[in-house]
């Protein structure tokens, strides 16, 4: 009989860690929510706006989780942010939106966008696509993609219900150009970032034999 697991048929980072199980599972589960809650709170001064650990961490917990836990986990972190949880990146001011504040905000299609790239890359991760740095830096850069195709129609829809300008020009001057380097420099971090958690995680179980 197998046993019950919510991890993927080819193994991913998290596999080759700690031995599978739905108690496993489930703990991983519940650390990347944390781990993408924690990151939301890093704000790094940047040109030419300041950027946040999220998407970072949707990266890296989508790749190390594989497919159907790095949703689940960004699931769950979109779930914490709507009842009332601060986990969510900060706003300008130091408050943080929950609730049905949260879900009305225009930005909030990033945070859908979130359990969709979660899923992307962890997809491709399950195909090895995380294991060196060409490929990695190419899923991650998908996966950011993914979440701006999620979010930017929220935003302008956000745009045009508040009686703002919402063509696509303002939509992407809004909610696209000023995060694209930001958005760079967090997939080249990943990139670097996994093959080396890799090369770490295969010397400790060579070790460990």
């Amino acid at each position: 009989m197998s046993t019950l697991t919510l991890g993927p048929s080819r193994p991913v980072l998290a596999d080759r860690i700690v031995s599978r199980s739905l108690t496993t599972d489930v703990a991983l589960v519940l650390g990347g929510a944390a781990l993408t809650a924690g990151l939301a709170q890093v704000t790094v001064p940047m040109w030419p706006v300041p950027i946040t650990g999220q998407t970072l961490a949707v990266l890296l917990v989508g790749s190390a989780l594989g497919a159907v836990r790095g949703a689940s986990s960004l699931a769950l972190y979109l779930v914490l942010g709507l009842v009332g949880l601060p986990v969510y990146a900060p706003q300008s001011d130091g408050g943080h939106l929950t609730g049905f504040a949260a879900a009305a905000s225009p930005s909030f299609g990033y945070i859908v966008g979130f359990v969709v790239a979660a899923g992307v890359v962890g997809w491709l991760s399950e195909r090895s696509w995380e294991r060196r740095f060409p490929r990695a830096l190419a899923a991650f850069a998908g996966g950011s993609l993914v979440v701006f195709a999620i979010g930017l129609p929220w935003l302008a829809v956000s745009l045009h219900a508040l009686g703002y300008p919402s063509d696509l020009e303002s939509t992407l001057v809004g909610g696209f150009y000023p995060f694209l380097l930001g958005g760079a420099v967090k997939a080249i971090i990943a990139a670097i970032l996994l093959p080396v958690a890799w090369h770490g995680a295969d010397a400790l179980a060579e070790r460990r034999r």
